[in-house]
Formats: structure tokens, sequence, C-alpha cells
């Protein structure tokens, strides 16, 4: 029996990652299952596996006496002589499991169970390494397509690739290698399939973790991608921000003559990538997200994660891009929501009347400009007369909030005064 169990490990485990100590508890706990079929209990019986002599033995301690009533755990003293000759009643002796008392049956379903254990070992092996292995970049070959996704073949693992995750407008084939991102591993013991680890093409971790492939100075540490925005296939926009004052942050990435950032376009099918520096200052920050449009000035609502983006006319379409693409990134790289408007209707905001209404102020909320207004505050330039020092006194407003107020009503002020100089001028000539 040993020898037919031996050669069933041999065959079934041997591609299987299984270390000797896994594999000697999982022959074990065979062979104590096949014990308390046969016996009715594994009480006073030892397993003893030997993995490097590929050898199993089986003992049985049994207790002398003179007239047995449990075979199981008793013999008697003419049998246990013959295995111990000065043995005496009451002692324990320990016997030799004959392998010809489990019989071929239970053999059989003995490695059957083996090659179970087997199995199970094996899915709770993959589902701990790739666990592990959560937002690594794999490689691997496509081996099937259907409806649901793509199962592609990586390192004798099968991985699956959900339509949702891939780019939309790649087109891949059977055969095709192909990189993705481990997203996640789910562990769905109905289907009976054992475990299924996602990877996807599509997510923003795919985008950095190519950077990092091809770009030292990120897998390094000396340049940080701050912020990720993007749409797969289409565009996407990366920030990025140097450690040291000598590496251009945005160079590295883009690499000499292009050679780094057009390996990672053609990685993700041709998608475009704006790659632009970080600044903690809102306003630079939301002006360079909006490229390749170049705002004249931007208006930031800290506490509302608001800004208004004044963009010159013939640049308006660039800063929304085809179908509002370039806004709606440059909104999710910046964490702001961006309003963009035109440099004629700025113009005509802020130069209607010498009084701008604290109700027509950008960049104020709603909450606060009714404060104002209820504290009889209700004109632009009345908020430069009182001043920080009273607008604090207003329940609801504090200093960082009436630094702000004073500062986008100084702006339209001023813009309203530069007005009337070019009006008067016009007037006196």
């Amino acid at each position: 029996m040993n020898v037919e169990i031996m050669e069933a490990i041999t065959q079934i485990a041997k591609d299987k990652r299984i270390d000797k100590d896994h594999l000697r508890d999982i022959l074990e706990s065979i062979f104590l299952g096949m014990i308390e079929k046969r016996f009715g209990t594994t009480e006073n019986f030892d397993v003893i596996v030997n993995i490097d002599k590929g050898d199993i033995e089986i003992y049985q301690e049994k207790t002398v006496v003179e007239e047995v009533t449990d075979p199981v755990s008793e013999i008697d003293l003419e049998s246990a002589r013959k295995i111990d000759p000065d043995v005496e009643i009451g002692e324990e002796i320990v016997e030799v499991i004959d392998p010809q008392l489990f019989g071929r049956r239970l053999i059989a379903s003995a490695k059957q169970n083996l090659a179970q254990k087997i199995r199970d070992f094996e899915r709770e092996h993959v589902i701990e390494e790739y666990k592990n292995r959560i937002g690594e970049i794999i490689i691997g070959d496509i081996h099937q397509i259907n409806s649901r996704g793509i199962y592609i073949n990586q390192d004798k693992t099968e991985v699956f690739l959900p339509r949702s995750e891939k780019i939309p407008s790649e087109i891949l084939r059977r055969g095709q290698t192909v990189r993705c991102l481990i997203k996640e591993v789910i562990e769905d013991q109905k289907k009976g399939r054992g475990p299924e680890i996602i990877v996807s093409r599509a997510d923003k971790r795919f985008l950095i973790r190519l950077f990092e492939l091809e770009v030292p100075e990120i897998y390094d540490g000396i340049v940080e991608i701050k912020a990720v925005a993007r749409d797969p296939g289409e565009r996407a926009k990366i920030a990025v921000e140097s450690i040291d004052r000598r590496i251009d942050a945005v160079g590295a990435c883009v690499g000499m003559k292009g050679v780094r950032i057009q390996a990672v376009v053609r990685e993700l099918n041709g998608e475009k990538i704006d790659i632009i520096n970080y600044s903690s200052e809102p306003e630079i920050f939301i002006s360079r997200a909006l490229t390749p449009a170049k705002p004249i000035k931007v208006v930031v609502n800290e506490d509302e994660k608001m800004a208004v983006a004044v963009i010159r006319d013939d640049e308006i379409s660039l800063a929304i891009g085809k179908g509002g693409q370039n806004l709606k990134l440059a909104s999710e790289l910046t964490g702001y929501q961006i309003e963009p408007l035109r440099e004629s209707e700025y113009e005509k905001e802020t130069t209607v009347d010498e009084n701008v209404s604290v109700e027509d102020l950008h960049g104020i909320p709603e909450g606060i400009k009714r404060k104002l207004i209820d504290a009889d505050i209700l004109y632009a330039h009345e908020i430069l007369e009182q001043g920080k020092e009273n607008l604090v006194k207003i329940s609801g407003i504090g200093e960082k909030s009436a630094e702000k107020i004073i500062q986008i009503a100084k702006q339209y002020v001023e813009t309203t005064e530069e007005s009337s100089d070019v009006e008067n001028e016009e007037e006196e000539s």
C-alpha cells in the first residue's frame, strides 16, 4: 500500500508548489482518515511520514490482556509475545499495521482524497500568493476570450481580465502576450472553480506601475506621482513632483526625445497622457491641470472645493475637451469642481457696476453670502471697508474664510476700478 500511495503522491504533487511540511500534514490526515474508516477511532494510532525516503509507517498501541474484548485497543498475551517475548499482562505494546488490512477500495479512496487535499492546498496557496501581489504588474498569454472577458495564463495560474477592466479601444487576441495589473482576488466557494484572480488594464494603478517601470527616478523615489486621473484608452493626466531640485520631474517622465512616455502610450493603446508639475497652491495646480488650455485666472473656494477658471474665449473648447473630458480629468486630478468661464463673460460680470453685489461674487459659498447680506454688507467694496477685523465678528465666518472673502472682493473691485479708469481716459480724449 505504501508504494501505491507514494506513487500517487509523486504523480499528483509533481508540479505543485507544496513544501515538505505541508505535504507531510496532508498525508498524515489522509492516513488518519483511512484508520478512522477501518477501525472507528484514531486514538491509539500513530502515523509517521518520511517524505525524503518516501516511507509511511502506521503504528497501533495496544494493552496486553488475558482475554481480548476490544481488538482495536487490546491484544492477548500469546500474540503480544510474538512481537516482544518479554512483555507481560497490563503492559503496552506497539504493533505495526499490516497494509493489507485496508483493502484496495480504501486505498483507491485515499488516492482520491489525496488529490482533493492537494487541490485545496493549491487553491489556498494561490489565494495567499496573489493577495500579497495585488497592485503588481504581471505578464501572461491569452488563452480564452468570451462574453465575460479574457482568460490569461500566468505562470501556470489562470487570471481573468473582465471586459470592464480592459482598455475599451484595444483589440486583444488569443495567443497574444499581455501585461496587466493584479487588482483583486475573489474567493467564491459556490462556483467550485477556486479563487478568481481579477486583473486590469484600465485601473489607475496600472498607469502608475508602467511609469515606475519606465522611469527609474519614480522607482527610486526621486520623482513622486502625486495624483492620477484617467479615461482608459483616451486620455490621462498625471501630476508629478521631484524631491531633488536638480531633477525635472516632467522631463524625467517624458525621457530623451519622449522615449519613456511613448513606451507607456504604446502599452496603453495610444492613450494621450498629460504630465504636469504638481503644486500645493490650488490656483497653480488647477491652472496646470487644465492643459492644453491656459487659464487667465483661477478663483478658488477651498472650503467648498470649487474653483472658477477664467479662459480665453478661443481656448474654452480646449479647456472643456471632447465630451467634457479635459475638464472632468482636471477636476478629478485636483479634487476641485472646476467651472470654466469665458474671458468675455468674466469681464462683463466684473464691469457691469461699480458696486458689484455680494450675490454676484464667484467663489463665495451661498451660505456665507447670506450671512454677509444679513449683516447689511451688500457690495464688494463694503466687504473691503469692513476688513477682516469686522468680518470675523459675523457668526459662522472664521479668519480663513474672511481672508478668502476679502481676496475675492478685492479682485472684483480692482477690475472695476481699472475699467472705470479706461473709460475716463477715453472720454477725456
